[in-house]
């Protein structure tokens, strides 16, 4: 199928409106799509479009942008406390809420409910099995994966992931879509943890027993990846940037279904997100970013 394929789909909706909901809603405006971002937070939303036109202004200040295609941009972007009410209009829908099964099935089987049965189902998961996703659906040959990475305006990759059920037009319909959005779909098979986090989260992993074993020091490990491997940033560094919480998430996902302890997350990275430092987003992580505790450049 060509990229004609996505012609018809002109209104999205995206569910969960934390960093990863809020960029990939900016991915689907900046591409000239009417964009739904919905959350129960009417005060998150309000948080995502005030990070997002500050992040758009930066833009401009740069020359990146012009004023008049932010202008454009944010006017794409609609938002709503209202599922039903957002999904019922809607050609796609993805979510990009926790990374919790109960709440995502929850979810999904709302989204069937409130869609046409011509609307795609896709999800944000970086773990979980879109083979069990789509059993909340009563057309599961319409779910499938979208797996963006953070920040998902600037990473070219986009993961497709087909659970047993999905369709061939489902699965054709958003590489199209990728595509058309300015992404590289990358088609990967149900498995716990697809292939991207499969394999990086048991490296971050193991650079936080590292650093708990005192092997080295955080900055430490994080150059030796940066300047011995080519990473564009250390490890630990990513892992504040992806959230401490997240990878926590993860890492129990692929150690509950692989049952290996290889992905066993290590006891400082839960000791840290029980204390609440999870990262960039909370200003704490392996770095404290509200005191200008910066990893080194």
């Amino acid at each position: 199928m060509s990229d004609a394929a996505t012609t018809n789909i002109e209104r999205v909706v995206v569910i969960g409106a934390g960093a990863m909901g809020t960029g990939i809603a900016q991915v689907f405006a900046a591409a000239g799509k009417r964009v739904t971002l919905v959350d129960v937070r009417p005060e998150g939303l309000e948080a995502a479009i005030a990070s997002l036109s500050s992040v758009l202004s930066r833009q401009v200040t740069k020359g990146k942008m012009t004023a008049e295609s932010v202008e454009a941009l944010l006017g794409r972007i609609t938002t709503s406390t209202d599922l039903s009410e957002a999904a019922n209009s809607a050609d796609f829908a993805i979510e990009a809420v926790f990374e919790r099964l109960d709440i995502k099935l929850d979810l999904i089987a709302q989204l069937d409910r409130a869609l046409s049965v011509e609307a795609i189902i896709a999800s944000n998961t970086s773990s979980l099995s879109i083979t069990r996703l789509a059993a909340a659906s009563t057309n599961p040959e319409r779910v499938i994966g979208m797996h963006f990475f953070n920040p998902a305006p600037l990473m070219p990759l986009v993961e497709v992931v087909r659970g047993l059920q999905t369709s061939d037009r489902t699965a054709e319909v958003v590489t199209a879509l990728a595509k058309a959005i300015g992404k590289t779909p990358i088609p990967v098979n149900d498995a716990p943890g697809f292939a991207g986090n499969r394999i990086l989260l048991p490296m971050i992993n193991e650079a936080i027993f590292a650093l708990s074993e005192g092997v080295a020091d955080r900055n430490a490990i994080d150059q030796v990846m940066k300047l011995g491997m080519g990473h564009p940033m250390g490890p630990l560094q990513l892992a504040d940037l992806i959230g401490l919480d997240v990878c926590l998430d993860i890492l129990e996902v692929l150690h509950r279904d692989f049952g290996d302890d290889r992905y066993r997350p290590a006891p400082l990275l839960r000791q840290m997100v029980s204390a609440g430092w999870l990262g960039k987003k909370r200003g704490r992580g392996f770095y404290h970013y509200d005191a200008g505790d910066l990893p080194v450049e």
